[in-house]
């Protein structure tokens, strides 16, 4: 197994070493809505993202927080993340910003015209490829 779906920090490590992932949301019809974004992590395991504030992933988690992220697309290994996301605002868009650009510098997370993101993992899957038998470990958190 690449790593343990239980640990936060495990889950970060990975997520910071592929960057990037696709973020799904539920539309107000209730189609999922699929989006590829540059991905942060902390080492709580939470997740963040960016996005210009009138996107449609944006308006979409205004209405309903519930989240699917991939990530590990072009590997052997791969995570499925479910979550609930919150649209940052004051200190905790500031703290969480400043994280992501952290991450990605000279990003635009912080620009007034974008919303920072936070996705708090409440499912996490772990599928590696690598071996003859794939090898799948899940955790609720």
């Amino acid at each position: 197994m690449n790593f343990d779906p239980a640990e936060p920090a495990a889950l970060a490590r990975f997520v910071r070493r592929h960057g990037r992932g696709v973020v799904a949301t539920v539309s107000p019809s209730g189609a999922p809505e699929a989006a590829l974004v540059g991905i942060a992590a902390l080492d709580d395991g939470t997740l963040i993202f960016d996005s210009h504030a009138d996107a449609r992933k944006v308006r979409n988690l205004a209405d309903d927080g519930r989240v699917a992220v991939v990530v590990g697309t072009d590997g052997d290994v791969s995570a499925q993340i479910e979550g609930v996301a919150a649209i940052t605002a004051g200190e905790d868009r500031e703290r969480y910003g400043t994280a992501y650009n952290a991450q990605f510098p000279g990003s635009r997370a912080l620009d007034p015209h974008f919303a920072v993101i936070a996705i708090r993992p409440v499912w996490v899957r772990v599928y590696d490829a690598s071996a003859r038998e794939a090898d799948i470990a899940e955790a609720s958190w």
